[in-house]
């Protein structure tokens, strides 16, 4: 199946009105002694093919502003503002200062308790797959194994020219920046971030990963504004193949009825305790 295709499927997914009756069972944390809790926890079992789609508030507790409300704006601009190629064609400097000051903050911190127990999953279940629409890499930093990256990186930089020279990406961790905005290592013009920008398409083979990576038993999606499509709509298409979906949230969102469970709380604190009460692999 195409890109093209894959996203038309995704889309109408995410617009669908879902046919089977199903009741949504909502947790408030703390949660604890809820008997929900164990309950999805014994989900998480050997053999189980275990999907997890994480967004931005799983990086809030290591102190990394989400785009939504207040601590999304930098000066006075909005991140939809700044993240499309028309904003950098206008004023790459302008574009890239916003980036460089993203990469000081993640590069201050560390993975929390979340990422821990998320990485600490990839490296003992078989068949789990975590897909991220967060650029900051502190799943990788926290030893998550097989991470899909479904909007790139923050510290891989591309050829805005395309140059036939340059690799796809290739990584650049220094922070502060030596020179914005930085240069491509081949033709020496303007090298942008290697991330999805508003109005860009997924990468195809990220596509097909994490359709395919919705075929399991089951589906988390944790600090998701379940408002960025087409990652918004992957839940529902892990529930067309059956699986059992939750969501793991401060607030609830629109996925939020599509779901079979939903959990409202810190992913740190809620992660940690669905680790605790989980079945020993």
């Amino acid at each position: 199946m195409s890109a093209s295709a894959l996203a038309r499927c995704l889309l109408g997914l995410g617009r669908e009105t879902l046919t089977r009756r199903h009741e949504v069972e909502f947790v408030v944390s703390p949660a604890a002694h809820d008997p929900r809790i164990p309950d999805l926890a014994s989900r998480l079992g050997k053999g189980q093919r275990i999907t997890v789609l994480t967004g931005a508030g799983v990086s809030a507790a290591s102190g990394i502003p989400t785009f939504r409300g207040q601590q999304g704006l930098w000066r006075t601009f909005r991140p939809e503002q700044l993240a499309t190629p028309d904003a950098f064609a206008r004023d790459a400097v302008l574009v890239w200062e916003w980036y460089d000051w993203r990469r000081q903050q993640v590069a201050a911190s560390q993975p929390n308790r979340a990422h821990d127990v998320l990485a600490h999953w990839s490296r003992i279940f078989d068949h789990f797959t975590l897909i991220t629409q967060n650029v900051d890499g502190l799943h990788e930093r926290a030893g998550t194994r097989g991470v899909v990256r479904f909007h790139g990186s923050i510290w891989e930089l591309c050829c805005w020219n395309r140059c036939s020279g340059a690799p796809d990406r290739w990584l650049d961790d220094s922070t502060p920046l030596a020179s914005l905005p930085p240069t491509c290592r081949s033709c020496g013009g303007i090298a942008r971030p290697s991330v999805v920008w508003y109005g860009e398409p997924i990468d195809p083979e990220v596509l097909n990963q994490s359709l395919a990576a919705t075929a399991c038993d089951l589906f988390l999606t944790i600090g998701t504004s379940a408002l960025v499509h087409p990652a918004a709509s992957l839940v529902s298409a892990a529930r067309q193949h059956g699986a059992f979906t939750a969501e793991i949230n401060l607030e609830t969102t629109s996925a939020s009825r599509r779901v079979d469970l939903v959990l409202q709380g810190r992913a740190e604190e809620l992660l940690d305790e669905i680790d605790s009460a989980r079945p020993a692999p």
